[in-house]
């Protein structure tokens, strides 16, 4: 895809890259000079479980996964120290 840099030097990055990345205002990104006229552009990571949310958003159902039922007693896990 192409963009263009503006007066400001700002870069648009492509609406079909933002969404499919979920890119949103605010994320930081690191920006690397390989050659003349080549550049890596790397999304740094603003939160520590900023991948862990995105997983979880991903789960069939688009939620959080369901709590399981906890027993009545844990009496029989313990195990027998006598």
């Amino acid at each position: 895809m192409k963009t263009t840099l503006s007066s400001k030097g700002q870069l648009v990055l492509p609406a079909d890259f933002r969404e499919r990345d979920h890119l949103r205002p605010g994320q930081v990104f690191e920006v690397e000079r390989l050659d003349e006229g080549d550049y890596r552009l790397r999304r740094l990571a603003t939160a520590p479980n900023e991948g862990l949310v995105a997983w979880l958003r991903s789960c069939p159902g688009g939620g959080l996964p369901e709590s399981v039922p906890r027993p009545e007693s844990t009496d029989s896990f313990l195990p027998d120290f006598q």
